[in-house]
């Protein structure tokens, strides 16, 4: 079903097809030898023009698990991108050797673009701020997993929702999904953008912008934190004054349903206090294996390997 196909945002996808994508990855989670060797013999190549530990990591090992090899890059200075070779020609250059690429560039619209000159199917694995839909794959994993399907729910996305692009591609995702309310919590100048709201009312989702995670907690089902991107700053005086603006602390968990989940894509830096990692209702950890399980089912699946 999804054989040969490119994923560059998670709107891709039919809802449909990727529920099909989660009940293949749960089938991994319950047999780890399901699917074993069904890859063997194939290439994926990874190119990280960005720094990366979990999704990098996570592909490789994906790959592995089903018994094919990986070949790329960590980071750009060891490639011919050093001598100023276009993305164009890597992509063309790369699909000789791979049977599928997946790919990190820190400019928005680079995974599209690379689609376009690429003779096998490209994942991205986060385009600048624009997407991470592979994240996205493992967010709403997560939460089915965690809460069943990932529908009448209310979400909390808190943190730097201006440059995040995990909370840009959950949430796009999540409209598609009934009766799903957001609140976006975030200072003044990390205020999610305007084309997301845009499509939130285009899809007619409820959704409310606060600063203060205090006054929203209590009403949360699920909350996704997020780290201040000091990457994103171009003035190292901003990145200071609002990196710590949210610290979620086992205080401040008192106050949230018994139920409610805590998501966050990784890394964190302050913005999750290490005492709240031994509250069962931390799940972010758990999310991060659900990454390798999703990306194993996404590449069995586009490479035509899964029954």
């Amino acid at each position: 079903m999804l054989k040969g196909r490119h994923l560059i945002e998670p709107g891709n996808f039919s809802l449909e097809e990727l529920d099909g994508l989660f009940g293949l990855a749960e089938r991994i989670e319950e047999d780890p030898r399901y699917l074993r060797d069904s890859c063997r013999g194939r290439v994926l190549a990874a190119l990280f023009f960005e720094p990366s530990t979990r999704t990098r990591l996570s592909f490789e090992a994906a790959m592995l698990r089903l018994g094919g090899s990986c070949l790329g890059f960590a980071e750009p200075g060891s490639s011919s991108a050093a001598k100023g070779e276009s993305l164009a020609d890597t992509i063309k250059t790369v699909s000789c050797y791979a049977d599928a690429i997946v790919m990190r560039n820190p400019k928005e619209g680079a995974a599209l673009l690379a689609s376009r000159y690429s003779g096998v199917p490209v994942i991205n694995a986060g385009d600048g701020g624009h997407h991470h839909p592979t994240q996205t794959l493992t967010d709403l994993l997560t939460i089915r997993r965690m809460r069943g399907q990932p529908g009448n729910i209310t979400v909390g996305f808190c943190g730097d929702l201006r440059f995040g692009r995990t909370v840009h591609s959950l949430a796009k995702a999540l409209a598609r999904y009934p009766a799903v309310r957001m609140i976006f919590i975030s200072p003044p100048e990390l205020t999610v953008p305007e084309y997301i709201t845009g499509i939130l009312k285009k899809e007619g989702v409820d959704y409310v912008e606060t600063d203060r995670l205090e006054k929203v907690m209590s009403g949360l089902d699920v909350l996704y934190m997020t780290r201040v991107q000091r990457e994103r700053f171009f003035n190292e005086e901003d990145y200071i004054r609002l990196k710590d603006s949210y610290i979620l602390t086992a205080q401040k968990m008192e106050s949230a349903k018994p139920d409610m989940i805590v998501l966050h894509p990784l890394p964190r830096v302050n913005e999750i206090a290490v005492e709240v990692d031994s509250d069962p209702r931390a799940v972010y950890f758990k999310q991060t294996k659900y990454g390798m399980y999703v990306r194993m089912a996404l590449i069995a699946s586009i490479l035509g390997a899964a029954a």
